[in-house]
């Protein structure tokens, strides 16, 4: 199974480190990615940063990025507006696998390695002598990466299965994988979670009249339907035992049996499924049979979440706004802070819901922190606070003692006021002398106690931390300090 997540390496054996853009007024005038070829780079507005960004918020030497033996760390230089990392004033802070990064006004993600890949590909949607991704999928480097081997098996008669969360665009790449493969017969899709289990089976293998009390006439089923062309068995965990053996028999003989039938029908269908569920545990635990996994599973490939390419949400946003006929909003800086800092447990479906929200709410020209969600609101008091100190430890960053900003602030109830909110994270220096939020941390979880909560919310991380008033990546250094898989425990 193939896993994209921007960490493969380049063609020349060389990966790299570095920062991904996500977000920036004048974007255009930046980078989309800044790999880091030298144990010390400096950011700044002037020269002679080695990463320049010309913005007013911008310190003249801003922050400083730093490799040593135990890996890459950030160093704020006493920048009059500070360094932020995952919402946080930070002064020195150990970077992980994508943490944000936030330097003025300008947003960044940090990767462990291959951040060449990530150049080519602007965050509006611009591609630079590479292979773009194609029309109807809006994404940068992780996506085209998974369009280019899809597009490669696609004229094949190889069955396909698409992992990842729910809202990740299964469908979508389904739709464009028969798009390519140049089959003659139609594309058909089923959600096999939405359909009870006694219908299930006359919906995909179909019926004959008399087969069954009401059953008045011919009904071909989507199998017969998708002749020649492609059957999309979304969430195909949910399949229950018995249509299971009867789909291995189409994917063996190429033959289908409706309901009440005594001869066989034989059809030439390509099979794409999808599903978030662990397929492996479930033949463990004998509800799903390995004789159709090992005919389903093969090529696989699984779909990042939102949270894992942020680089896209500004492309995204610009496409939803497109969609939905309201391509003139503009997003100010603390509408798009709010996105970048949230985790989106339902991913583009969950981005999409939110930007039809601010088009209906919206009167003027912009979307601002107020058109957000109640989810995005709560994740976003704690913004801007100081990192705290929860224990010595190479991964927690000393306390910074600049003034912090107010960075962030909610609107006043009702939660969709129609004057824009007056604060929000300045591009100019933060108010003298204003005092961060008021963080209650808890203290380091014991493992009994991590695994308590992570079974309570079904292995949400982004819940865990809210659990224990911390962000989530702290809770992934719990989770591996213990050796904890979450999806372990996600349903």
């Amino acid at each position: 199974m193939e896993v994209y997540d921007g960490r493969r390496t380049a063609s020349n054996g060389k990966s790299h480190a570095g920062l991904v853009l996500l977000y920036a007024p004048g974007f255009r005038q930046l980078q989309p990615a800044y790999p880091l070829v030298h144990d010390s780079t400096l950011i700044g507005r002037e020269p002679p940063a080695d990463i320049l960004i010309a913005q007013p918020a911008v310190s003249r030497s801003h922050a400083r990025i730093m490799q040593d033996e135990q890996g890459w760390s950030i160093q704020d230089l006493g920048a009059r507006n500070g360094t932020l990392v995952n919402g946080a004033f930070v002064k020195h802070f150990r970077l992980h696998h994508l943490d944000d990064i936030r330097v003025g006004d300008a947003f960044f993600k940090f990767v462990e390695r291959g951040a060449e890949h990530y150049l080519p590909y602007r965050i509006d949607g611009a591609v630079f002598g590479a292979h773009a991704t194609p029309s109807g999928i809006v994404g940068g480097y992780q996506l085209a990466a998974i369009a280019s081997s899809l597009e490669r098996i696609a004229r094949s008669p190889i069955s396909v299965v698409l992992l990842g969360e729910s809202g990740t665009g299964k469908e979508v790449f389904a739709r464009q994988v028969h798009d390519w493969s140049e089959r003659r017969g139609a594309f058909r899709a089923i959600n096999c979670a939405a359909i009870p289990p006694n219908l299930l089976e006359s919906e995909l293998f179909g019926y004959r009249r008399g087969a069954f009390s009401g059953a008045d006439r011919d009904h071909v089923g989507l199998v017969r339907a998708a002749d020649n062309g492609t059957l999309f068995l979304d969430e195909v965990g949910d399949l229950p035992l018995e249509a299971q053996a009867k789909l291995l028999r189409v994917l063996q003989s190429k033959e289908v049996l409706p309901l009440g039938a005594t001869n066989p029908e034989t059809v030439d269908v390509r099979i794409i499924c999808a599903t978030h569920r662990d397929l492996g545990a479930m033949q463990h635990e004998g509800r799903f049979r390995g004789d159709l996994f090992a005919r389903l599973n093969e090529y696989s490939v699984t779909l990042p979440p939102l949270r894992a390419r942020k680089e896209d949400i500004f492309a995204l946003c610009s496409e939803f706004l497109r969609l939905h006929k309201r391509p003139d909003l503009e997003l100010s800086v603390p509408y798009v802070t709010g996105l970048l800092h949230y985790d989106f447990p339902y991913n583009v479906r969950e981005l999409e819901a939110l930007i039809k929200r601010g088009i209906a709410l919206v009167e003027g020209g912009e979307l601002g922190a107020n058109h957000l969600s109640a989810e995005i609101h709560a994740r976003m008091r704690t913004y801007g606070r100081r990192a705290d100190q929860e224990a010595p430890s190479e991964a927690t960053p000393q306390v910074n003692h600049m003034p912090a900003s107010p960075s962030w602030r909610p609107p006043p109830r009702p939660a969709m006021p129609t004057a824009p909110p007056t604060s929000g994270y300045p591009a100019s220096s933060p108010p003298s002398g204003q005092q961060p939020p008021s963080h209650s941390a808890a203290s380091t979880p014991s493992e009994d106690e991590l695994r308590r909560a992570l079974v309570a919310h079904q292995g949400n991380v982004a819940a865990v931390g809210r659990q224990f008033g911390k962000e989530r990546m702290q809770v992934h250094r719990w989770m591996k300090k213990y050796n904890i898989d979450p999806n372990e425990y996600r349903t």
